[in-house]
């Protein structure tokens, strides 16, 4: 053991099942490294959400790794100048780092490639995105057949465990203060709702897991519920790699009664990342051209409608219960996301791209292609797409998947309202808005559109 590495960190903040930090450890004193590169992504830098996110899950790295005897050094700027004046300063030329799929760290780990002898390892799927293939040889598009392709390469492998030891270099190159990075909010201080509802860092994540495992069972049967604590809550962890899909895999497969159902959810994670590769403008792009003559509205009113939107002041319980939540917690829950993405791009006919920017802000678990391949799937213009024409009724939504509960706690204003009519209010409610455009209104003008689009 005499070589010299710098281990890269991104969205991979753990030491367990972590393939690259094995690696390192196994050839010689390891300097683990994160950058904090706005430079890369350009506009697809972390939003305000991730940031708080990302402040206290570093934290928690630095502190598991000061317990191994080892130290994070946090830099910012462009990583390959970043990586390579490090290299410079600890005298080595090696890089690990498990491999990222969003188009600006392909485009990072070609430029660290050609200035240093860059390592990837797989680790942040179940398998290796891109290697999923159809019979005559190319990625899938569709998930359906993907899923039942993945199937066949599943389980993934056990997941790695901790290194005993981490071996520190002789001398440590210095390091940026977190405290000064500026990833917390100062005034007004909006997170409050975030400290009280996440424990960010591996060490959370491995207790949220836990906590999901004793009712994975039920997965399928609660899911949909938004009053009901039935989805793993697991998303910001696997966002920022403080847990491996494979460590969700083995702890949830064997709960038996419907957990195969989240399995699954797993599954379209990796689908996400097999669409990216493919498409790595996905995220601002139609996949069907056709929509690109889509008649989205724009003007005073239509912003005003995307505020009232992103505020909850839309005037549907559902939607505005939804839209608070994000606010409030950086989190929506699954079923909630449908709608609220349903209502802003067939209700407002808002182009979904405004929807998905506003998502990549505000959610703490903000992922480049689950984020572009949910808002694409909700516009219809996806590879594999929801129909346009498939338009989600709000209040009839709200009523089905029983979200009176979780309507009163995040809109106080409609609280004292019964069942019956905490869904759709007949009435006005003081302090509560009216609804921005009638449910068979907004879905007449959205066929409208539709049908300018056909022709």
């Amino acid at each position: 053991m005499t070589a010299l590495t710098i281990l890269w960190l991104r969205r991979d903040l753990r030491l367990a099942d972590q393939a690259a930090l094995v690696a390192a450890c196994a050839a010689g004193p390891v300097v683990p490294v994160y950058v904090l590169d706005d430079e890369s992504p350009q506009h697809r830098a972390m939003g305000g959400a991730s940031r708080w996110w990302l402040h206290h899950s570093l934290a928690g790295l630095g502190s598991a790794l000061q317990a191994k005897g080892s130290r994070l050094i946090l830099r910012r700027g462009r990583s390959e100048d970043v990586l390579q004046a490090i290299a410079e300063e600890i005298g080595t030329g090696v890089v690990h780092a498990l491999h990222h799929y969003e188009p600006w760290w392909r485009n990072a780990e070609r430029a660290v490639g050609k200035v240093l002898a860059l390592h990837l390892h797989h680790g942040n799927y179940l398998v290796p995105p891109g290697t999923v293939l159809t019979g005559a040889g190319t990625p899938y598009k569709i998930y359906t057949p993907f899923w039942r392709a993945l199937g066949e390469r599943l389980p993934p492998a056990p997941p790695l465990a901790v290194p005993a030891a981490i071996p520190a270099p002789a001398r440590w190159p210095i390091s940026d203060r977190l405290e000064d990075w500026g990833l917390l909010p100062g005034k007004p201080d909006w997170a409050g709702g975030f400290r009280a509802e996440w424990t960010p860092g591996e060490a959370g994540a491995l207790e949220r897991l836990g906590d999901f495992a004793d009712r994975a069972a039920r997965y399928a049967e609660c899911r949909n519920l938004p009053r009901v604590e039935g989805t793993s809550r697991l998303s910001p962890h696997l966002a920022f790699g403080e847990i491996s899909p494979a460590t969700v895999w083995h702890a949830a497969a064997g709960a038996g009664g419907s957990a195969a159902t989240f399995l699954g959810e797993l599954g379209w994670r990796d689908y996400a990342q097999n669409v990216i590769l493919q498409l790595p403008a996905y995220g601002s792009t139609n996949a069907k051209p056709a929509f690109d003559a889509f008649p989205w509205r724009s003007g005073p009113k239509a912003e005003a409608d995307l505020t009232a939107w992103q505020q909850g002041r839309t005037g549907y319980p559902i939607v505005d219960a939804g839209m608070r939540q994000l606010w409030h917690s950086g989190w929506m829950h699954n079923r909630v996301r449908m709608i609220v993405a349903s209502f802003l791009i067939k209700h407002l006919l808002i182009d979904w791209r405004r929807g998905e920017q506003w998502f990549w802000d505000t959610l703490l678990d903000a992922d480049y292609g689950q984020n572009a391949v949910n808002w694409q799937w909700s516009a219809g213009s996806g590879v594999d797409a929801n129909m346009f024409v498939r338009i989600m009724a709000p209040l009839s939504q709200s009523e089905k998947f029983d979200a009176g509960d979780y309507v009163r706690m995040w809109v106080p204003e409609l609280a004292h309202l019964p069942d019956a009519a905490i869904h759709d209010p007949p009435l006005r409610v003081r302090g509560y808005p009216a609804k921005l455009i009638g449910h068979a209104e907004g879905r007449a003008r959205a066929m409208a559109a539709w049908g300018v689009l056909k022709g």
